[in-house]
């Protein structure tokens, strides 16, 4: 029989898309497999080398793959670490013979959905086959579902996590109201497209949404910005111009990044607050609007208050209802239905043919810490559609840029926080503390610092959570040695730190498997990202890379 050689199924393939491959390279075999598969309803393709089964994968879509991994051209392992690279559905089944069964869980590791020992009988084949199929169209579907729900957007956010849950109910409750909204969150959480679901949601929409950032004019230019100026009121000044609370009459103003706002100009904003008129600069006539506030900012405001750089009073006057947005490493698995949705905007206006993720990749989105939020996502994924072309995104594509960019914005962070003399919040406080702060116990380890599943090398990916105190990714107070981290010490009992044996044997790993993470992953029956993240640490041992996070094993 020749390669390349279609059986039709006897049965009727109607409802039964695709087609199937059987990969086997000893003829007599070859003819027994399609005479067992002729009564199933997809057709059936033969090849019988690697590179004729690439062809044909490459010329068909195919549902499943029966896969020899003894072919005289290669081995079938590379063929289905080729398939597992894509983003295919495809079931796998693989034929090997008896006494490789060692063989035969390496398949399973690299993504292989069942397996089979020469010999077998029909009925065997037949039922893996169809179970095989099955499992992956109901994945499929189940993804598909996953995306079409997940990608509806809440007025401009995308996310479904319970985090983001939250936020949109606070949004549909506040909007019909008149009160004032105090949005807080990092750098690129969205706090303006949440002013504006505000603004979308309320019964002001037909009205305009005047956004205005405090942190973006010269102070001595932001009064003017605000309430307008009329001709003549300082140098510049030729005509008569409407400030933002002008403009914003019968909607919503958005103060963004206020408590970037001088203590002098803040009394002002109070007492408009609170009445609703103004003087233009320059100007004698009072003048009165009708307008909604939102204001938001990246700091604590309370912190702000304390600090004496806001205003007590416009704290308790703005901060009405209080929304924090979550960082979107605390936002599960929104990252990917985010990363998704903006890969195909970039793709559409680069004109590239990008269509989605690796799991490697989408293991490394989640895996990431993102300081810059969903706008350092959009600068990586930019990137990663500017230099390389489609259909699909691998890790490695993501790698440089991630690290470039994520590199550049966590030590902009860390300066701004040093020259501010205090470390950004992960959440603001809500307000003044009941009663006198008094120092904690110490505290027993709890279930954060902890391993909760099976896998004991594996942290947290969804937060950022250490894998084990003092290990490394550091944990809670317990910082490890920035130097000499392998010097093969030990305590009195003899004892090495876990942390420093985990990563000797992921490095060996990565090594044997030529640094290629997900395959040394299923030698170690962990996770990818359990290795990402290490290398992300400690620097990648088989590319020579240094290490993002400082390297320190108690720094997280």
């Amino acid at each position: 029989m020749t390669p390349g050689h279609t059986v039709a199924p006897t049965t009727s393939t109607s409802g039964s898309d695709g087609r199937v491959l059987l990969v086997e390279d000893t003829p007599s075999m070859a003819r027994v497999y399609l005479e067992y598969l002729r009564d199933l309803p997809w057709p059936v393709d033969l090849a019988e080398t690697g590179a004729e089964a690439r062809r044909l994968l490459a010329q068909a879509q195919h549902i499943a793959i029966i896969l020899d991994l003894r072919l005289p051209d290669g081995s079938g392992l590379d063929i289905l670490r080729e398939i597992r690279a894509g983003s295919s559905d495809m079931a796998v089944v693989v034929v090997t013979s008896q006494g490789s069964m060692q063989v035969a869980v390496e398949a399973m590791r690299e993504g292989a959905d069942d397996f089979l020992t020469k010999p077998f009988p029909a009925d065997r084949l037949r039922v893996t086959l169809k179970n095989a199929v099955e499992r992956h169209t109901m994945a499929g579907t189940l993804r598909r579902i996953r995306a079409e729900i997940g990608r509806e957007t809440f007025h401009g956010f995308i996310g479904s996590s319970l985090p983001m849950q939250a936020v949109y109910r606070t949004i549909e409750a506040a909007a019909p109201s008149r009160a004032s909204v105090f949005i807080t969150g990092e750098s690129g959480t969205g706090k303006e497209v949440c002013a504006e679901a505000l603004h979308r949601a309320s019964t002001r929409k037909v009205g305009p949404f005047v956004a205005l950032n405090c942190a973006a004019i010269p102070h001595e230019l932001i009064e003017s910005e605000i309430f307008g100026h009329i001709k003549g009121a300082f140098t510049g000044a030729t005509a008569d111009r409407k400030g933002a609370a002008a403009r914003a009459d019968g909607g919503t103003l958005f103060l963004d990044e206020i408590c970037e706002m001088d203590l002098g100009l803040q009394a002002k904003l109070l007492r408009f607050i609170q009445t609703g008129t103004f003087i233009p600069v320059g100007g004698t006539k009072l003048e009165s609007v009708d307008t909604r506030f939102i204001c938001a900012t990246n700091r604590d405001p309370w912190t702000e208050v304390q600090g004496g750089r806001f205003r007590e009073d416009l704290y308790f006057r703005l901060h009405v209802i209080p929304i924090h947005l979550p960082p979107l490493r605390e936002r599960e698995g929104d990252v990917v239905e985010i990363a998704t949705a903006l890969l195909e905007r970039f793709a559409k206006e680069e004109g590239r043919t990008f269509t989605g993720f690796t799991e490697p990749a989408e293991a490394l989105l989640k895996l990431l810490p993102w300081p810059g939020n969903v706008r350092q996502l959009q600068n990586v994924l930019r990137n990663v559609v500017v230099l390389n072309d489609g259909p699909i995104v691998s890790a490695e594509m993501l790698e440089g840029p991630a690290r470039t960019l994520g590199g550049a914005m966590a030590a902009s962070s860390a300066q701004a926080a040093k020259a501010a003399g205090e470390a950004a919040p992960s959440a603001p406080s809500t307000g003044p503390p009941a009663a006198p702060a008094t120092p904690e116990p110490p505290r027993a380890p709890t279930a954060e610092a902890t391993p909760t599943s099976g896998d004991p090398m594996s942290g947290s990916a969804a937060t950022g959570g250490p894998a084990m105190a003092g290990g490394p990714l550091g944990g809670a107070g317990e910082p490890g040695p920035t130097e000499g981290r392998f010097d093969g010490r030990r305590d009195a009992n003899g004892l090495r730190p876990l942390w420093q044996v985990e990563w000797e044997h992921m490095t060996k790993a990565l090594k044997i498997c030529h640094g290629n993470v997900p395959r040394a992953a299923a030698l170690l029956e962990v996770s990818p990202s359990t290795i990402y993240r290490r290398i992300r640490q400690f620097g990648d041992p088989v590319a020579g890379t240094p290490p993002t996070e400082g390297g320190s094993p108690g720094g997280g």
